[in-house]
Formats: structure tokens, sequence, C-alpha cells
């Protein structure tokens, strides 16, 4: 695979808070990722949460599904799935979707500069299966269903405005979105085995009322170049979008999706992958394949939600596997930062840092139960490197 170099750089005012404090540092990246020692180390023994963690870190549980939240009057939502986090003053703010159906929709949880829950309560009702989505660089959360023909939503994590339908992102699938302020789109993933995947160039930048819906085009090989095409019909009706664009590329049901400097990551569940499109040059290639790990080794499996740390190391949720987070640095190397034990019936959803990039949130969304309703989010502290 070729390598790709990445200059360092810094993302300026609120969009850093926006893409979960996510500002790439470069680093040359050579696909695909192979296990090896990470950065911090080996995991340690469960704690009383029951997550192995380095040496340093440190978890707590922040939410339970169907229990009042800590220091508030709101009661959690069932199935806790993708999440982002954004500034609030001297404090910060984490956006948790609910994978149900019906009701769905999406919670807040307010931090205050210490660290100490202040507030929660629900940013969008009456939604289907909010399972992944994304952050703006003018803050709003986009909670994407995942259902046929499903909507965006784009919503307001502060709690103030109301939720807005966005049909223009297309009626598929949804999974997850990612904004990129320099070509000034939206990335979007399509949750089917036969899926696409898609960007939307809004009309006006920071209005996602209208524009344009597009999807990647590409040979069926792991690498090469891409192009995109605009989707004829983006209700999806009586085509669905998947089908409406000969030659484009589809992808075994895709999962999170990530940004930082000119490229962006996805998943796909279907066949464990790590997809990384370098958006300078229009090429595309595996950032991890776990049937490209000799003997049978792959630390990660079940690849689902992503992150990025400010360092630069990709934090990829297992749904499955070992309920593990695995990270993926800069220098290709694969290994798993922290596990759940105890609830083998569960995933892990909605990986994202506070905006110092020093405390990590996720949920395990059945939690010890195996059921919606047994979601548990947790906070991980500790010296993660920036």
């Amino acid at each position: 695979m070729e390598r790709r170099t990445f200059l360092r750089g810094a993302v300026i005012g609120s969009s850093a808070a926006a893409f979960g404090g996510t500002l790439m540092h470069g680093a040359a990246y050579a696909a695909p990722a192979q296990p090896g020692a990470g950065p911090y180390g080996a995991l340690g023994a469960a704690d009383a949460n029951g997550i192995m963690l380095p040496s340093g870190f440190t978890s707590r549980v922040i939410a339970r599904s169907g229990q009042t939240v800590s220091g508030t009057s709101y009661t959690w939502h069932s199935a806790p799935d993708g999440g982002a986090c954004y500034s609030d003053g001297s404090g910060w703010i984490y956006v948790s979707n609910s994978e149900i159906n019906p009701s769905g929709g999406a919670s807040a949880v307010r931090f205050n500069s210490s660290g100490t829950v202040t507030g929660a309560y629900r940013i969008l009702s009456n939604t289907r299966q909010n399972c992944a989505g994304g952050a703006t660089p003018w803050n709003t959360w986009l909670s994407c269903e995942e259902v046929d023909r499903g909507f965006v939503y784009e919503t307001d994590p502060y709690g103030v405005n109301a939720a807005v339908q966005r049909p223009a992102m297309g009626r598929f699938k949804h999974e997850a979105a990612a904004a990129d302020p320099v070509r000034r789109v939206i990335y979007l993933t399509e949750d089917e085995s036969s899926g696409c995947f898609y960007r939307f160039v809004p009309t006006t930048w920071g209005n996602l009322s209208s524009g344009t819906l597009q999807v990647l085009k590409a040979g069926t090989a792991t690498s090469g170049s891409f192009t995109w095409q605009n989707v004829p019909d983006p209700d999806g009706s009586p085509t669905a979008t998947r089908s409406q664009v000969s030659g484009s590329k589809k992808f075994n049901g895709g999962e999170g999706c990530h940004y930082a400097n000119d490229t962006v990551w996805f998943t796909t569940k279907g066949d464990n992958r790590v997809w990384q499109l370098n958006l300078t040059n229009n090429t595309y290639e595996l950032a991890y394949d776990d049937s490209l790990v000799p003997g049978g080794a792959a630390p990660l499996t079940g690849v689902d939600n992503v992150t990025g740390s400010s360092y630069g190391d990709l934090y990829v949720a297992e749904d499955g596997g070992n309920m593990e987070i695995c990270v993926i640095t800069p220098d290709d190397v694969v290994a798993p930062f922290l596990r759940i034990t105890g609830q083998s019936s569960s995933e892990i959803t909605g990986p994202a840092f506070s905006p110092a990039g020093n405390r990590f949130y996720f949920s395990s969304q059945r939690g010890t139960s195996g059921s919606s309703s047994g979601g548990i989010t947790y906070e991980v502290t500790g010296p993660f490197r920036t």
C-alpha cells in the first residue's frame, strides 16, 4: 500500500470541540494496521465496573438506562448508541443516541469544569432506531435513523433549539456522519450489506436544509481511485439510493465515520474493515482488515463506531468481539485500549473525547442484562496522549 504523510495541523475555534477534540497530528500511515504493543501498555485486571484498562486510567459510570442520571431528575434512555462531545463554557456536554424503535431519539449530559454532572435532558424524541451520527462545526448533532428510508435529524446539544428533519441528506438506512469543513460536505455511511458511502454537499455551508447527495464510485478492489456522482432521487423511493448509480462502490455494512485533516475513515462490520479515503488525491485503501492479520490473531473484530484523538490515534469500538475498544496508531499498530467484562451480549457504542481530550465517553448498549433497557454509559479518565 502507498504511504501517506499528513502535516501537523490545527483546527481553529469551536470546530475542535465539534469534532470531539480531534486535531489530527501528523504521521505517516501505511495500511493496513497490524497488532503490536499499544501506546499505554497492557490491560490490567477488571476494575469495580468490570472494565480492564491500562495503568493510570480509571472508569466511572455516568448513566444507566431506565435510571435517573445522578445529580439530575432525568431518566437515561435505553440502548445508548452514537455520541459526541461539545464545549459548554468551562464544561462540556456528551450527547448519546437511543437505538430503539419506536421512540429512539437522543439525550445529553452536561458536565462542569471538574467533570461533575450538572444536568441531563432530551434533545430528540419520537424518531426511530437512532444509531450513530456526527457532530458539525457549528455545534449541532446529526442523529441518524438506522431504518429503511430513515432520516437524518439535526439536533441542538445544548437543548435550546428544536430538532429539525433533514430529508435533503437522503433517505436510507443511515448509520454515521462526519463533517468535512475543508470541502464543506458531510460524509454518510449506510448500514446495508450492499450499502454505499455518500457525501452531502449543502447549498450553503452551515445550512443542511438543501443540497446535493452524492455517492462514491470506485472499482471492486480494496484500493484505488474514486469519484463522486449525484444521486438522482435522494428520497429513495421507489428505487433505493444505493441502487440508483451504476458503478457505485458497495460496502458491507457501513458503521462509524470520522474525519480529520483531509482524510475520512469509516468502518464496515460485515467484513471487519476500516477504510480510509485520502481526500487530497481521491484515493481509498484499507486502514485495517482483520483477515490480513497473520495467524488469526486479530485484536479488533466486530468493528463499529470510530472516533479519533488529538494525537491522531483512532479508537474503534467492537460490536461483539472481546467487547473491546481498540486503538489504531499513526504508526499502523492496532491494540486493545480497554475491555468490558461480563457483558458478552452487548456492544460498545458512542466513543467520544471531551474537548480537552483527557476524558473518554462510551456506552455498553445492553450492559450486563443483554437487553436494550440495560445500557450503561461510561467515562474513562487518564493520561491520553495529545
